[in-house]
């Protein structure tokens, strides 16, 4: 009996960031290889194991482009509408075709403007997010008098910036303020960087007026931002608290369009849902038209299981993303991303095996991209990808590992490949 993609029912888990390099804090193995991980070693051994470049070979990818590949969609340069885009649909900000998106962070620097932390801090409460925000929308006076902004904080360190000029289309070929990430042709790109970083003046990418007076405001936006946070009363409370400055907000990923790609449940033939946190993963879903699952909180990880077993009654696949992991990496916490990837295995995956028959259902597990502790940033190493299932015929593979990965069945694919050669996989062994 031949399948079809409607016949299948798989849960496809995304661990962000989970990749990694052999760490010296962990007697040089990597987190998933020192991580005590029973649920994960049982779900290995019942499947089939390889390796996956999300985005491509020597592009050390951002979540978004990394998790539009994971689900199938693989975009050209020129066709991608960059990740400020994303996330204001993810976060419901007013956006129209000819507004500026970026995706920002607010940072901290030092007397001499260097950038002392990225993401100041980090857990910034949502009152002072908001009022630092609320202050720049009130005083930042662009030249051009019919120019507007929306600053919209999102999650911790995260923001959205929207510039709007009732006149004329905004330009998204400019390039970042964020000297830890690149603009190639909309998608964003991290950099191999050192400690001493600066915020980077806004820069034309081609030689279209447009794009001169999009970087224009975009540098008005950014200097007055640094003189008002200066003055913050929020700021100077923070101060006196011990807390991070909000002294600037590093911007990235600039987009001015609408995406427009093939909804997720047409380009696949089945029925596909999401459990997601995040605003980015938020505005994918949307983009996608793709059906999302309430499953609590970030760290609610018996909830998500209970959810993602429960939707296979009505569902083909549903698309699971934990966030934990990446920031770990991000921080440079080996131990921490171990122990992260230690919980995951008891929270989430002990309680999916405990509500899935998995005689009829398939898990999938893989990341995004990978986020070495050493590097404190996201890189181009392949990431593994586990096929597991009553059905599946075990290759050998006994554990979520890097090195298990590099010897598995499945080989070395495309992130743009995984659903289909999952797919594939499942229904040529039930």
């Amino acid at each position: 009996m031949v399948l079809d993609n409607s016949d299948v029912h798989m849960i496809y888990v995304l661990l962000d960031g989970v990749g990694d390099l052999p760490h010296p804090d962990l007697d040089g193995k990597t987190p998933l290889e020192a991580a005590n991980t029973p649920t994960l070693d049982k779900i290995a051994s019942n499947g089939v194991i390889g390796e996956v470049i999300s985005v491509g070979k020597g592009i050390a990818p951002e979540s978004d482009i990394a998790v539009f590949n994971m689900l199938g969609y693989k975009f050209q340069h020129a066709d991608y509408v960059g990740r400020g885009v994303i996330e204001s649909i993810g976060v419901g900000v007013d956006f129209k075709d000819g507004d500026l998106a970026l995706r920002g962070n607010f940072s901290t620097l030092n007397k001499d403007e260097i950038i002392i932390d990225r993401r100041a801090g980090r857990h910034i409460e949502k009152e002072d997010a908001n009022g630092v925000a609320k202050e720049l929308e009130e005083k930042i006076k662009f030249s051009d008098p019919n120019t507007t902004v929306v600053v919209s904080p999102t999650i911790g360190h995260r923001v959205i910036v929207r510039i709007r000029t009732e006149s004329k289309k905004l330009s998204s070929k400019i390039t970042n303020t964020d000297p830890a990430y690149i603009n190639i042709g909309g998608m964003g790109v991290a950099k191999a960087v050192g400690d001493f970083l600066k915020i980077e003046k806004c820069l034309p990418i081609d030689d279209n007026e447009n794009s001169k007076f999009t970087a224009n405001l975009v540098n008005e936006f950014s200097e007055q931002a640094i003189n008002i946070l200066k003055e913050s009363q929020i700021n100077k409370k923070r101060k006196e608290q011990d807390k991070k400055q909000l002294s600037c907000i590093l911007l990235r990923d600039a987009g001015n369009k609408f995406p427009d790609v093939i909804p997720i449940n047409e380009k696949h033939a089945m029925k596909f849902s999401c459990i997601v946190d995040m605003p980015v993963e938020l505005g994918i879903a949307d983009v996608l038209k793709m059906k999302t699952f309430e499953a609590g909180g970030l760290t609610d990880y018996e909830e998500k299981a209970r959810v993602a077993a429960k939707a296979m009654d009505t569902q083909n696949l549903i698309y699971v993303h934990l966030k934990g992991p990446d920031e770990f990496g991000h921080d440079g916490d080996a131990i921490g991303k171990m122990k992260n990837i230690e919980e995951i295995d008891q929270r989430f995956f002990k309680t999916l095996l405990d509500n899935i028959d998995s005689s009829k259902v398939a898990i999938i597990i893989s990341a995004d991209h990978s986020t070495p502790c050493i590097n404190k940033g996201h890189s181009d190493d392949p990431v593994p990808v586990i096929v597991s299932g009553d059905f599946i015929k075990n290759d050998g593979t006994t554990r979520m590992t890097e090195k298990q990965a590099k010897k598995g069945s499945i080989g070395l694919i495309q992130g743009a490949e995984v659903v289909v050669k999952s797919l594939e996989l499942i229904k040529s062994q039930k």
